[in-house]
């Protein structure tokens, strides 16, 4: 087996090597082979680092195809085995360190983007070319004239030494002489050519306005018209050229004969439309690419008034898994064959399938009755997925989710349509996959702020946006406050004050609630400071702070020595913090999990069991959990609202209160609302309390309020 290059450069080296020998036998220059591969070393470098950049740039691509055709790489053969060379060796060479999948398809997209590039380098060179045949046929034309006029001989030199195709008609349109080169361009004799008239020549692809053009030059009106212009061959074949009409005129200046110059371009449209296909045409599938869906939906979207559209949004359900299971190369062939059954689903010329990238397809209709027909073309996907696809002897099972967006056009942009559709394909993916659902204005609402609240969470916080409020902890016995429960808020500059329930799941999500929740302890345990400041340590012990901990900051490696520090600036003992954490958090919780709680209880650090008698609770967990405070979900405290209370709920957190004392814990009840829950809850021996009876969550002065109520009372 071959040896792999030892470095980067001569990884790339290798891949140029390859590049030189596999495009040189179809480049037309002067260049020896070695010669060729180092030009082509800059351009492999340019992909090596595109591919591998943090950002990735389209325009790396497109210059590399634009440099192909700079070093005479035009023919349609140079560019397929470029992008081929591109497809295969690239990420071998030059992306081994990075992950596969995503290098993959950066690799396509370079290869897209390379075609693109070479396009429009060919089609500038195209248009330099038809200017410069321009700029030969007027001086031609004048040529021509004057020979008329002065040299029958000087005239015919030009005429038949020509490279491009010269005809001469007279006013009628009956065809006079033509040269060498435009009976070689129609493969006929001259016979053949000569005594036609010109309106012989209409084909079904001429542009609108070539005869209007025809017209108005034979009757003087005009000098001379360039148009593209299909003929018709002899063996029935299509020559496509770059046409141009002249008048010619008499020495009185009046129209006498029309000239015609033709260029050849059958070559080159056929090229550009290769390069069009596989611009806008998947190079796995076969099937368009998002390019062309787009073209296709804005043309749809913007069709008028009266119109429907209905639009699936296809995402495979793990498919990562079978891509990580079985390789890149099995993934390759199940997209492939789900490919091939998508097409087989759309078979009226009202709808089409498209791959927009990696497991992710989409179908679209444009049926009168829209709606029926969307869903009836989810349901056929569905149903074309069902049977297994067979991959190296294993029949894996292919399950997908589909967002179907229904409507009318003129009402939404294609990028809205899109999103709205990906929303709802994700919505179905939440709901478990292997199903389609409709699209919902209010789901797709809620879904774009929930996804703009994630990315203004970063920049809110730089900003100071979050706020604290505090809700007193009252002891049961005697009716004082003995501290405290921070709870964060965000003054959101367009939403207004949103509670935790709004962006604590989103900061969790995006781990920004290590950062959130840092600043929230440090601010708390300031304002701690300052109670104890103005309190003292009474008779009824010192104001003591509650803060919040996610599990994402339980098990985050700096919870400790955060703590520690925050404790430190602010010269505040650890007997003034009291962690809460969720019992459900705590479910199943290895030694590692618990090792961080253990090390802040043994500073001194209070552990709360928040939301105790929602998690499953296993009561035997107690004896290794480190805890110091039970906080009763409001859960029980609710069916203390009616009389008499519920019999079992009395029994139920008697019990729990019992065991508690008895392991030296104390017991809070959250969501107090009324004096009889507060009172029935003092007799079943609770400790603290918090609830809107007492005080709504408020700013920290209405802390220092209660206290001093309860001190003057």
């Amino acid at each position: 087996m071959t040896a792999q290059p030892d470095g980067p450069e001569d990884r790339l080296r290798r891949l140029t090597t390859i590049w030189s020998r596999a495009v040189f036998p179809v480049t037309s220059t002067s260049l020896t082979r070695p010669e060729f591969e180092r030009r082509l070393l800059p351009l492999a470098r340019r992909l090596s680092e595109a591919l591998r950049a943090r950002a990735f740039d389209a325009a790396a691509g497109e210059a590399v195809g634009a440099a192909l055709g700079d070093a005479h790489c035009t023919a349609p053969e140079a560019l397929s085995r470029s992008l081929d060379c591109v497809d295969a060796y690239l990420v071998l060479y030059c992306g081994e360190d990075g992950d596969q999948e995503d290098l993959r398809a950066r690799c396509a997209r370079l290869q897209h983007a390379m075609a693109a590039g070479f396009a429009r380098a060919l089609r500038r060179r195209t248009l330099a070319e038809q200017e410069a045949i321009a700029q030969a046929a007027l001086r031609a034309q004048g040529v021509v004239a004057q020979a008329l006029h002065a040299s029958e001989a000087r005239f015919r030199a030009v005429f038949e030494g020509a490279a491009i195709g010269i005809g001469i008609a007279d006013l009628e349109g009956n065809v006079l002489q033509v040269n060498g080169a435009l009976l070689r361009m129609f493969g006929g004799s001259e016979q053949i050519l000569r005594g036609r008239n010109v309106r012989d020549w209409t084909h079904p692809e001429d542009a609108p306005q070539v005869w209007r053009l025809y017209e108005e030059l034979v009757r003087g009106e005009r000098e001379h018209y360039h148009v593209e212009k299909a003929f018709s061959r002899p063996d029935g074949t299509v020559l496509w050229t770059n046409l141009t009409v002249s008048l010619l005129r008499d020495p009185d200046g009046n129209p006498q004969y029309q000239l015609a110059l033709m260029e050849d371009t059958t070559e080159r449209r056929l090229l550009n439309l290769r390069l069009r296909y596989e611009a806008t045409h998947d190079a796995l599938t076969g099937l368009p690419n998002r390019t062309l869906f787009f073209e296709r939906l804005e043309k749809v979207l913007n069709a008028g008034d009266g119109r429907r559209f209905g639009l699936c949004y296809l995402d495979l359900d793990g498919f990562k898994t079978i891509n990580d299971s079985l390789g890149h190369a099995a993934g390759d062939r199940l997209l492939v064959e789900v490919a091939d059954r998508l097409q087989g689903c759309v078979s009226a010329p009202r709808e089409m399938v498209a791959r927009l990238g990696g497991d992710e397809f989409v179908a679209l209709t444009t049926a009168v009755d829209s709606r029926r027909e969307v869903d009836d073309l989810a349901s056929r996907i569905m149903n074309a997925l069902v049977a297994p696809v067979r991959i190296d002897g294993r029949e894996l099972t292919v399950r997908g989710s589909i967002g179907v967006v229904e409507g009318p056009v003129g009402e939404r942009t294609a990028a809205e349509v899109l999103r709205s559709a990906d929303i709802t394909m994700y919505r179905a993916k939440s709901a478990g996959g292997n199903r389609f659902e409709l699209a919902d204005p209010e789901a797709d609402a809620r879904a774009i702020t929930r996804h703009g609240l994630t990315t203004a969470l970063p920049a809110a916080l730089e900003r100071g946006e979050f706020f604290i409020e505090y809700q007193p902890l009252v002891h049961l016995g005697d009716g004082s406050v003995r501290g405290a429960e921070a709870l964060v808020r965000w003054l959101h500059p367009q939403h207004g004050v949103l509670g935790p329930d709004r962006f604590i799941p989103l900061a969790e999500h995006t781990g920004l609630i290590v950062p959130l929740g840092r600043w929230v302890m440090e601010q708390s345990v300031r304002q701690a400071r300052e109670w104890r400041e103005r309190h003292g340590d009474g008779a009824a012990g010192p104001l003591r702070i509650n803060v919040n901990l996610s599990p994402c900051q339980l098990s985050h490696p700096g919870l400790v020595q955060d703590t520690v520090d925050i404790l430190e600036r602010t010269g505040v003992t650890p007997d003034a913090l009291c962690l809460e954490v969720t019992e459900s958090a705590l479910i199943g919780a290895d030694d590692d999990l618990l090792k961080p709680l253990h090390r802040l209880a043994e500073m001194g650090v209070d552990i709360a069991l928040d939301d105790f008698g929602t998690g499953y609770s296993n009561l035997a967990n107690l004896r290794r959990l480190p805890v110091r405070v039970l906080k009763l979900d409001r859960s029980f405290t609710q069916g203390m609202q009616q009389f008499p209370a519920d019999p079992v709920d009395l029994k139920i957190v008697e019990g729990i209160v019992t065991l508690a004392h008895s392991l030296d814990l104390a017991v809070t009840v959250e969501g107090v609302e009324t004096g009889a829950q507060a009172e029935q809850l003092r007799v079943l021996g609770c400790d603290t309390a918090q609830g809107w009876y007492y005080a709504r969550p408020g700013p920290p002065d209405r802390l220092h309020e209660l206290a001093l109520a309860d001190a003057t009372g």
